[in-house]
């Protein structure tokens, strides 16, 4: 028997269980450390920052300390990481940044955190469809004799990451964990391959020495390699969907980013051990995108070198279904609290997962890829053409939106236990937060200062405070609707980061 279906359904078991709650609650006991883990990572995509970035690093900013940037960055996250990882304990909600800056510094801040949570973590997962799309087509030149548009295989992808975002999230985390370690392996495997076979100047740990960091690079180096570690951040986001939220959040929070510091330090090490260290930056900038493969290469055959080449596409297709789980959460939140039209606050059927959210991802993805493709005028390997341009440009300003949302972030933990007279207990990690909080203020006003290096425009290009301006233009229509909400909907205003807490404060008010 069903009594007012828009309320309640009836159990398998006969019982009645609130049907809005159970649309506005994200399904939980679906992940374990091991599947939430993997989850988080995917995004991090390995391969690609030790095949992309690294490369990158080195080759334009000339800097060979490049691992010892990767172990500095992991102690600034790590230091991050004990306050948000306490904060977790508090708060489980969906909404991650945007649900503990509103606890921290109140429901508008929270909103305009919320708008820039959205843009960012969407603006990098579409941009790796740039360079997704350009290496599925390369590929497809050099194996298959096929030529095709770099927009096509995008197109596909965004497709299929849009349908298994309609899924469980414990099958998305099998699909994320079988690519994350198989590429995890390959990488492991040429470390120790370029350790066995070091250039001509051995083992060298010339890269770890403190005088390679100077210069005026420095700090844009610090800009390419923290968009190395985004991923772990994402932990409790995913919160309502484990068995135990203030265990496992904070478990895999700290396992991620040490995880990451020492795989990234250890790998970017082993490619100036390959080359040797006063060789790295004119091979890099001789190989490009190719280092890694051109190292593997002599090293471990032709044939590994082609498996490496399809995980390297594999593994950004994990990072696209690791973003977009992301996203649709976020607006699965925000829909929840107000923040979006109330149908994206509502699960899909049997999977529980955000469909709305997830289809209004795709949506983007599928809408700013054909954009640029419209454009696309110029041959692939011109670093203006549109499909460079859209990983470029949208992966920059993806980073440059969490690094401020971080650095929210920490000041709101400090100012969340001041408030709740915990400031005694907690001081130890609210100094560890404040520290946080300043490195990754200076890390954001590097990004912003010399954005038009990081997406390799002129620096007379009107793209340089553009770009950077749309996370600006966020965070002020966040806060101008927190504002609205706050004059015209009180209420609504007043849920702002309280995610399902909210919910069953309405259920106990109606009961």
């Amino acid at each position: 028997m069903t009594t007012d279906s828009s309320r309640t359904s009836t159990t398998a078991s006969g019982g009645i269980s609130t049907f809005k709650g159970e649309e506005r609650a994200l399904r939980a006991d679906r992940l374990g450390t091991g599947g939430l883990l993997l989850s988080v990572l995917a995004a991090t995509a390995p391969l690609m920052v030790v095949a992309g970035v690294m490369p990158t690093t080195f080759a334009v900013m000339g800097i060979v300390g490049q691992p010892l940037l990767f172990v500095v960055l992991g102690v600034v996250l790590i230091l991050f990481s004990i306050g948000y990882a306490e904060m977790s304990r508090h708060v489980h909600n969906a909404g991650a940044f945007y649900a503990y800056i509103s606890r921290g510094l109140g429901g508008t801040a929270g909103a305009g955190a919320a708008l820039v949570a959205l843009v960012a973590y969407n603006a990098l997962q579409v941009g790796i469809y740039g360079i997704f799309g350009f290496e599925v087509s390369g590929l497809l030149a050099t194996y298959a004799d096929l030529e095709i548009a770099w927009w096509i295989p995008a197109l596909v992808a965004a497709l299929a990451v849009g349908l298994l975002g309609w899924l469980k999230i414990d099958v998305n985390a099998r699909v994320l964990g079988v690519l994350l370690v198989i590429e995890v392996l390959l990488v492991v495997v040429f470390d120790i391959a370029a350790i066995a076979d070091p250039g001509k100047e051995g083992l060298s740990l010339h890269a770890f020495n403190p005088d390679t960091l100077t210069g005026a690079g420095v700090g844009t180096a610090l800009c390419f390699c923290i968009a190395a570690f985004l991923g772990f951040e994402q932990a409790p986001v995913y919160a309502e969907e484990t068995s135990r939220p203030h265990v496992l959040v904070p478990r895999v929070m700290f396992l991620a980013v040490g995880g990451v510091a020492v795989f990234f330090a250890l790998s970017s090490w082993a490619l100036t051990v390959a080359t040797g260290p006063s060789a790295i930056v004119g091979t890099s900038q001789k190989q490009s995108a190719g280092l890694l493969f051109f190292l593997t290469e002599s090293r471990l055959g032709g044939t590994f070198t082609d498996v490496l080449h399809v995980l390297f596409v594999t593994g950004m297709f994990a990072a696209l279904l690791s973003f977009h789980n992301v996203v649709a959460r976020y607006a699965f939140a925000m829909g929840r609290e107000g923040l979006l039209p109330a149908a994206f606050g509502r699960t899909s059927g049997s999977s529980g997962a955000p469909g709305t959210g997830s289809l209004l991802q795709t949506v983007v993805a599928v809408v700013v890829v054909a954009a640029f493709a419209i454009t696309d005028d110029k041959p692939a390997g011109d670093p203006t053409a549109p499909v460079l341009q859209l990983f470029t440009w949208f992966g920059n300003i993806g980073a440059l939106g969490v690094i401020v949302l971080m650095a929210a972030a920490s000041l709101s933990v400090v100012v969340f236990f001041v408030r709740r007279g915990a400031a005694g207990t907690q001081a130890w990690r609210l100094v560890t937060s404040a520290l946080a909080g300043i490195a990754l203020l200076v890390i954001a006003g590097y990004t912003v200062k010399d954005f038009e290096v990081l997406v390799g425009a002129g620096p007379d290009s009107s793209l340089s405070w553009v770009l950077p301006g749309i996370i600006g233009l966020a965070a002020l229509a966040g806060v101008v609707l927190g504002l609205v909400l706050r004059a015209r909907a009180p209420e609504k205003h007043a849920r702002i980061g309280l995610g399902n807490e909210a919910f069953q404060l309405d259920k106990a008010a109606s009961s």
